[in-house]
């Protein structure tokens, strides 16, 4: 049964990879193309959230914020410092790192709803500054950032671009999986279980907090970065917004925070809903309706998310004749405990030893 489900699950995997790789060459238009890079970038952002809120169980509202340095930090460096497109993005990558160790160092000192608020925060701080700062960011007019491949038609612009997002996605998936199989991850685990006692344990919790937050600002970064690369128009009201934040926790509490593929399955459920609302309803908020309502049927219906509850279903079809012991009355527990117990003074034991060393009267 074990081994059944391996190779079922191996070749789900397999599918996937041949459906995602072959998606380019038979969506019917690039408009279609177009979503499926939005949603890859949704997979990478919630992928990359879940660095943090999956392993050690704390809710960020305010990832978003990293996303529009990546963004920002990738567009400035181009337009700014004149460096080639993708020499931006990683250096804007490894700049957001290194001032997530002090936001982190900060955030990561309170916890559940003051982490909450402290994540909010920022975001509302960097929307504020990069409105501001007109002169330096372009402000509300935005920032325009030159495409990578000038001389590409659209539509290659697009197919290219869906294989770079692909691609960080898979990075960002290894990077998930190897941790989930550390001993680092152990301790990733035990603080989302009880932080406390962890910490009482010897492990290092501050400091495994600190490094799982910067690998996801990093990551999230990098996805922010491609973004601003594709898109080619930044506005600091989108891209430091608390709603993106918020589509990060929908995405991957969908698909269920402790399961590798939980915030890719979400991403492709929330993200073709939204998609698909904003073509049908223009700029009407309906799409946050949706959300909205998403959000509430899995916080009532499948709180640990979509893959868990499918895989208890599964597994409950297929172990109908098993029983756990809360199944079992006390009647029965104290019929199957007589039945085993010695019938005659002679076969009882006379001074504790186990069996094979008892002593028996004569």
């Amino acid at each position: 049964m074990r081994r059944s489900g391996r190779f079922l699950r191996l070749g789900a995997l397999l599918a996937g990879i041949a459906v995602a790789l072959s998606f380019p060459s038979f969506v019917p238009s690039p408009y279609e193309l177009t979503v499926g890079i939005a949603i890859l970038n949704y997979a990478v952002l919630s992928t990359s959230w879940n660095f943090v809120g999956g392993f050690t169980g704390y809710i960020s509202l305010g990832h978003g914020a990293f996303a529009g340095l990546g963004a920002y930090g990738t567009g400035l460096l181009v337009t700014k410092a004149e460096l080639p497109s993708f020499a931006a993005l990683f250096t804007a990558a490894a700049l957001v790192a290194v001032l997530a160790v002090p936001v982190g160092y900060a955030a990561l000192r309170v916890r559940g709803a003051s982490f909450v608020i402290v994540s909010i925060a920022l975001v509302l701080i960097l929307l504020l500054v990069f409105q501001s700062w007109a002169s330096f960011t372009g402000g509300s007019r935005g920032l325009v950032v030159p495409r990578p491949f000038p001389g590409m038609l659209r539509a290659e612009h697009h197919e290219v671009f869906y294989f770079l997002f692909l691609a960080l996605l898979a990075v960002a998936l290894l990077a998930w999986w190897i941790i989930d199989r550390s001993r680092f991850g152990m301790g990733l685990k035990a603080i989302r279980e009880d932080e406390d006692k962890a910490q009482s344990l010897g492990t290092p919790t501050y400091t495994y907090k600190l490094v799982v937050f910067v690998v996801s600002a990093t990551f999230t970064a990098l996805a922010g970065g491609l973004y601003g690369l594709w898109f080619g128009d930044l506005d600091p009201v989108f891209q430091f917004s608390i709603l993106s934040g918020s589509y990060m926790v929908l995405m991957a509490l969908l698909g269920g925070v402790r399961h590798l593929y939980g915030p890719l399955l979400g991403a492709v459920i929330v993200g073709y809903g939204l998609e698909y609302s904003k073509v049908e309803y223009g700029d009407t908020p309906l799409h946050l309706v949706f959300a909205g309502l998403l959000l509430g049927v899995v916080v009532m219906f499948m709180p640990d998310g979509v893959i868990p509850a499918v895989t208890g279903l599964v597994a409950r079809m297929f172990r109908t004749g098993e029983t756990s012991i809360r199944e079992v009355t006390a009647a029965e527990l104290r019929a199957e405990r007589e039945a085993d117990a010695p019938d005659t003074p002679s076969e009882r034991r006379t001074d504790g030893q186990p069996d094979g060393k008892r002593e028996v009267r004569q």
